[in-house]
């Protein structure tokens, strides 16, 4: 006989629901429980809000003479708290990806403003994270006496403007923005309770390569702003398709790299693969339209995906693509590989002389012994857990320096 089911009574159902009444409500985001605080900003608020500081103070150029107010220590907090407390959550399933502006809407072109400001809350931000996870939309925090709130969205922001962006779950990145550039200068990264604070004086290391200087945020003087900038694109390219690759950018007019690789070479290119060359010579950097930016930006995301393939990606220093899937060897007369010295532009990071496995498998391994035999290249290596490390040789040093620099792609 079977048994019957049991009848949930009427007023039991109006009980429940009368004291956990869990219909939504829209827009109603002050019955939202208060997260508990988040250690870490606090501790990161200081020493991002004295860097901004230091920022601010230097002397503007005349083709940007607005700077962007320096947030006081609460704002900072208040940001990152309720980035990492939204980083945690989801939205239909989909870990949100968001980009936070400490702006004023009247300060910048074009706003997307709410007509009713939202909460800096964690929901809010959650449920907004659709709408704004394309690159260069940015949620703007502003506030009110003491209450911080998201007016809208911008795509322009003022000189040395507080960015903090939501990479993955507890997983944040605070920068600033550049005076009269989009590109962002990387203050800080924290990933649950560690803080990473970016050392700005790795730039004065010596024999420190043009692509470091320009992530750091200086301008170089011996390499053009756009050259440096492709190396930068392909590096974060490089880092996002997740499969780890190889990049070697050797001398041109002159094959001694071939003395570095296995022959035959597996995808050797005849002739070179020119496109992101000819986009090169083509540059106007005072007046880049739009199109060729995107051609631009396509090129470099193809010649990145060649360095999926097992194997070595060469290209010139002009950027010809020679061949891609080259095995590297030992040049013929030289020794193995000992040692390479390792530096990360973190403050508190000291310099470190190891073995080159210890960066990696053998893909660091063989990155570092072609740079050992030929001088001359420069190799930036991806690992498919998101390090990302660029091999130069250093004359003052008399050895191979490994630069860490995944901290400052993301």
């Amino acid at each position: 006989m079977a048994k019957s089911t049991p009848k949930i009574m009427p007023q039991v159902l109006i009980k429940l629901g009368s004291e956990c009444d869990l219909r939504p409500r829209a827009n109603n985001w002050s019955h939202s429980v208060t997260p508990p605080a988040y250690p870490a900003a606090r501790l990161a608020a200081a020493r991002i809000h004295s860097h901004l500081e230091r920022h601010h103070s230097k002397p503007l150029t005349q083709l940007n003479r607005k700077a962007a107010l320096v947030p006081d220590m609460a704002a900072i907090e208040a940001i990152i708290e309720a980035a990492f407390w939204a980083s945690l959550r989801r939205e239909e399933g989909y870990i949100p990806r968001i980009s936070l502006a400490f702006v004023a809407p009247e300060t910048v072109k074009g706003p997307l403003q709410f007509e009713r400001r939202l909460p800096l809350a964690a929901q809010p931000l959650t449920r907004l994270a659709p709408a704004v996870e394309r690159p260069a939309i940015h949620l703007g925090v502003w506030r009110d006496s003491e209450q911080f709130f998201v007016w809208g969205t911008t795509r322009s922001l003022p000189a040395f403007c507080l960015v903090l962006e939501v990479i993955a779950p507890g997983l944040l990145v605070v920068k600033h923005s550049r005076e009269g550039s989009e590109k962002f200068v990387n203050i800080a990264v924290l990933q649950g309770d560690e803080i990473k604070m970016i050392d700005e004086q790795s730039a004065h290391l010596p024999d420190c390569p043009d692509l470091l200087t320009s992530l750091l945020g200086f301008d170089t003087q011996h390499s053009s702003g756009e050259s440096v900038n492709v190396l930068i694109r392909l590096a974060v390219s490089m880092r996002a398709h997740g499969r780890g690759g190889s990049l070697l950018v050797v001398p041109a007019n002159t094959d001694l790299w071939r003395e570095s690789v296995m022959h035959p070479v597996q995808y050797a290119l005849v002739p070179a693969f020119s496109a992101l060359a000819e986009l090169m010579n083509e540059r106007d950097s005072e007046n880049a339209d739009r199109l060729w930016i995107d051609a631009l930006l396509h090129a470099v995301e193809g010649v990145a995906g060649l360095t999926a393939v097992d194997g070595a990606t060469v290209m010139t220093d002009s950027y010809e693509v020679l061949a891609f899937g080259a095995k590297i060897v030992r040049r013929r007369g030289s020794s193995q590989i000992a040692n390479v010295i390792m530096t990360e532009p973190i403050e508190g990071a000291t310099a470190a002389v190891i073995e080159p496995g210890q960066l990696g498998g053998t893909r660091h391994l063989s990155a570092a012994q072609f740079v050992y035999d030929q001088h001359d290249a420069v190799a930036l290596v991806a690992s498919q857990d998101g390090q990302f490390t660029v091999f130069a040789w250093s004359p003052c040093e008399d050895m191979v320096h490994a630069h860490r620099i995944e901290t400052l792609l993301l």
